[in-house]
């Protein structure tokens, strides 16, 4: 999460996520139920990115059961790119979520994630 989301160290992806990553389910991802190779997961990053180039996870609790690491975060950024076909609001988001990790051979093959999308949607102003 520090390296790869928060510092966009593309360059350490290799050493982190395995070559083929799955979103298991994350409602609303357009990648939900893909598999990505490295430069389809950079692709996924850079979705974000271009929405919130300040996109920060600010990481409060991690816990690990075998292949899994479950991660609860607080997100936040500024909305200065494009979100689908919305103008940028320019406006602060804020929101709580959960991510499990999974893990193959010491690296991230995939995740199964969770979050306040409807927070971030009236923090934008498209929802009352």
């Amino acid at each position: 999460m520090q390296k790869v989301w928060n510092e966009k160290d593309f360059d350490s992806i290799p050493q982190f996520v395995a070559s083929d990553y799955t979103v298991y389910q994350d409602t609303a991802d357009p990648w939900e139920g893909k598999t990505l190779n490295h430069s389809e997961f950079k692709t996924r990053l850079n979705y974000s990115f271009n929405s919130f180039p300040d996109i920060n996870f600010d990481i409060k609790t991690a816990i690990s059961d075998g292949d899994f690491v479950a991660i609860m975060w607080v997100m936040t950024g500024i909305n200065t790119g494009k979100i689908g076909g919305f103008p940028p609001t320019y406006k602060k988001i804020e929101a709580d979520g959960v991510t499990i990790y999974h893990f193959k051979d010491g690296k991230v093959c995939g995740h199964t994630q969770v979050y306040d999308r409807t927070t971030i949607m009236k923090q934008l102003g498209f929802l009352k």
